[in-house]
C-alpha cells in the first residue's frame, strides 16, 4: 500500500470462511492513514482462515487470512492452527497480508501475532528503511493507536519521547498509562504534530441520557487530526471573487454532445476550473510551494487534489502532471479517480504529492466557503454553487442593462507565511479572467 504505510485497520470482511473468491475479487477493506480501500484475493481458491477480526489494527506484512488454491484440500482439510506454516497444498498467493497487492510475488507468511520488539522486521516488508529522514522503527513508534494518540494529546505527552514495549519500540496504553501514573514530567509536544487536543485544559463533553456515542472511523480521526494540525501551522487568510460562467456554459451546451461521444466521459465545470487553475499556478509559482522552516520549496510539478466527498468521510485523490493533460485529459483523470475513491479502489499514492487543492461544497448549494489548506500546501481553491444571477452589463454605447448570467463564487484560502494578499488575488484574477475568456478550441 506504499513505502510510508506503517498499519492498517482491517474495518471489514467481504468474504466469510468457506466462500470461493477469485483472483482480483475484493476480500476485505482496509483503513490506512492514507487512505480506504478494498484488497484483492492474490489468487484464485477458497478462505480457509480468517486471522484479523474486524477492527483490529496490525502492522504491515501481517497475514490476515489463508486462502486455500486445492479447492479438494480446502473441504477435506481442517483449518490450520493460526501460528502453522503456510500450507504446502497452496504454494502461490496462500497468504493475504496488509500492505500486499495482488498478483505479487509469493511472500513468506508469519504468524499472524506481531513480533516481539527485539525480533527484527521481516525483510520481505515493502517499508525503506528511510522514509522522509525516519526510520522504519521511528514511524512506527508514531503510529501508535488513534487511542493511545489522543491519550498523549490530551495529556501533552510526545509519544516519540517515551520509549514503548510494541513491535519497534512502539508505545502502547499500558507503556502511556505507567508513565502517566509514574509522575513523571511529560515530555513538550510538538506544536505542529497530527494530533489535536480538542480539551485544551477544558473539561470534555459527557454524555446525556438518550444520546449515542460511538467511536469516529479511522478516516474521522484522521480528518480531525489532519485539520486542527493545519489550522495550528498555516496562517490562513481568505480571499472571494465572484467568476461568470457564462461563456463556459455556452460552450457546455454546444459542444456537450459531440465531447461526450467522443470520449465517454461527461463535461462537467470542474475540469475548465482545473485548466484555469494549473495556468495559474504556472504564472503564480509562489501558490504552488510548501513551506520547510524558513525555507520555500517552489513545486516543479504541478499535482492538482480534488476534494471527493463520501458517505463515510472525506479523501483527496490528486491528479499528477495536471499541466500535462488537456481538458480531455483532465476530465478523464478526474472522472476516474473520483470513481474509483467511492469504490475504495484507490492505490494510496494517488492521494499524495498533491502541491494544490480544489474544493467543490457547490455541488451541494453552498455558495461559498473559507477551507482548511491541505498540508503541506499553501493554497485550497472553493468552488461555490454556479447558478444564474441577475448582473448589470455595460454594453458597447455605455449603456447599462440588466441581463442572466451564469456565476459563482471562488474563495482561495492561503498560507499567509508565504502568500501576500496581493499575490493570492493576482492569482485569482487570473483564474477569474481565464475562465471568462476560456477559448473554445481548447476541447
Amino acid at each position: 500500500m506504499g513505502e510510508s504505510i506503517a498499519e492498517g485497520t482491517l474495518s471489514k470482511w467481504l468474504k466469510k470462511v468457506g466462500d470461493q473468491v477469485k483472483r482480483d475479487e475484493p476480500m476485505f477493506e482496509i483503513s490506512t492513514d492514507k487512505v480506504d480501500a478494498e484488497i484483492p484475493a492474490p489468487s484464485t481458491g477458497v478462505l480457509a482462515e480468517v486471522l484479523v477480526t474486524e477492527g483490529q489494527t496490525v502492522p504491515v506484512q501481517t497475514v490476515v487470512a489463508r486462502l486455500e488454491t486445492d479447492v479438494t484440500a480446502a473441504v477435506a482439510a481442517p483449518a490450520a492452527a493460526p501460528s502453522a506454516p503456510a500450507a504446502a497444498a497452496a504454494p502461490a498467493g496462500q497468504g493475504a497480508a496488509v500492505g500486499g497487492g495482488a498478483g505479487g510475488p509469493p511472500r513468506k507468511e508469519s504468524t499472524p501475532q506481531p513480533p516481539a520488539p527485539s525480533h527484527p522486521i521481516a525483510a520481505s516488508a515493502p517499508i525503506s528503511a528511510h522514509t522522509n529522514g525516519d526510520s522504519l522503527e521511528e514511524r512506527l513508534r508514531t503510529k501508535s493507536s488513534p487511542l493511545v494518540r489522543r491519550m498523549a494529546a490530551e495529556h501533552g505527552v510526545e509519544i516519540t519521547a517515551l520509549q514503548g514495549s510494541g513491535i519497534a519500540g512502539r508505545v502502547t496504553k499500558k507503556d502511556l498509562l505507567q508513565f502517566l501514573e509514574s509522575g513523571a514530567k511529560a515530555p513538550p509536544h510538538a506544536p505542529t504534530g497530527g494530533l489535536s487536543a480538542p480539551s485544551h485544559g477544558l473539561p470534555l463533553p459527557e454524555p446525556w441520557p438518550g444520546d449515542v456515542v460511538e467511536p469516529m472511523s479511522k478516516m474521522r480521526q484522521l480528518i480531525s487530526d489532519h485539520m486542527v494540525a493545519s489550522r495550528h501551522t498555516s496562517a490562513h487568510v481568505s480571499s472571494f471573487f465572484e467568476v461568470d460562467f457564462t461563456r463556459i456554459a455556452r460552450i457546455r451546451a454546444t459542444r456537450r454532445a459531440e465531447f461526450e461521444k467522443a470520449t465517454g466521459e461527461k463535461l462537467t465545470y470542474l475540469p475548465f476550473i482545473i485548466k484555469a487553475v494549473v495556468d495559474g499556478l504556472k504564472a503564480h509559482p509562489v501558490l504552488n510551494a510548501s513551506v520547510r522552516g524558513s525555507e520555500i520549496i517552489y513545486r516543479k510539478q504541478i499535482n492538482v487534489g480534488v476534494a471527493v466527498a463520501l458517505d463515510w468521510g472525506l479523501i483527496v485523490p490528486v491528479i499528477k502532471g495536471a499541466d500535462n493533460l488537456s481538458l480531455t485529459g483532465l476530465t478523464r483523470s478526474l472522472n476516474d479517480l473520483a470513481n474509483r475513491a467511492r469504490a475504495k479502489r484507490l492505490d494510496p499514492r494517488e492521494v499524495q504529492d498533491g502541491t494544490f487543492t480544489i474544493t467543490n461544497p457547490g455541488v451541494f448549494g453552498s455558495l461559498i466557503g473559507t477551507p482548511i489548506i491541505n498540508q503541506p500546501q499553501v493554497g485550497i481553491l472553493c468552488l461555490g454553487a454556479i447558478e444564474k444571477r441577475p448582473k448589470v452589463l455595460t454594453g458597447p454605447d455605455g449603456e447599462d442593462t440588466i441581463a442572466i448570467r451564469t456565476c459563482s463564487y471562488l474563495s482561495l484560502s492561503f498560507d499567509h507565511r508565504i502568500v501576500d494578499g496581493a499575490d493570492a488575488d493576482k492569482f485569482m484574477a487570473f483564474v477569474k479572467k481565464s475562465l471568462e475568456n476560456f477559448p473554445d478550441a481548447v476541447l
